[in-house]
């Protein structure tokens, strides 16, 4: 505290910059073609096919996020608490009124559910809908793009790696489209 009253603190901070928006994929999130993994049929791909159908949302996204989230074990439990095929969050999970995370159709059902809330969110931006299923919307709201979360940025590169194999199963060729 100043000893006389002609004194006065000033303090100078550095400004910050702006954190860069990433509303735009960026080259690191378009799949390589050599390293596209194999598709695989599985059992649950009829399930898959009708549930994203009926909410409008791509087929072979919700079989990449599964493949990334649980690599299609209906009984999957992650560490922070994610459970079943699509790795619901119990809050997530209540959101969108999933009986019994661990039945496939109920499962599948509230992670569709949830993407298309996603893909509307954030009008239809994949990296975006796909990085706010995994870290979550305020994260991505924070970062104003794809948050710089070392996981998060992975878990995108490969859903959308594995996006491009089961669109190729579909139609024989491979598409960066939505």
């Amino acid at each position: 505290a100043p000893a006389d009253a002609g004194s006065r603190v000033v303090m100078k901070d550095r400004p910050v910059p702006p954190a860069p928006r990433m509303l735009v994929p960026s080259v690191t999130y378009l799949p390589s073609l050599d390293r596209l993994p194999q598709a695989a049929p599985t059992s649950y791909d009829g399930l898959i096919r009708e549930i994203a159908e009926r909410y409008n949302v791509e087929y072979a996204l919700v079989k990449a996020v599964i493949k990334a989230e649980s690599d299609f074990d209906r009984l999957a439990v992650s560490p922070k608490g994610a459970l079943g095929l699509m790795q619901l969050m119990p809050a997530t999970a209540a959101q969108h009124q999933v009986r019994n995370v661990f039945l496939p159709r109920d499962n599948i059902e509230g992670g569709v559910r949830h993407l298309r809330l996603l893909l509307d969110r954030y009008g239809g931006n994949l990296p975006l809908a796909i990085a706010a299923y995994n870290a979550g919307t305020q994260r991505v709201e924070d970062a104003g793009g794809v948050p710089p979360i070392t996981e998060t940025r992975q878990y995108v590169a490969r859903v959308l790696r594995y996006r491009v194999t089961y669109r190729r199963e579909g139609t024989g060729v491979a598409s960066f489209g939505r």
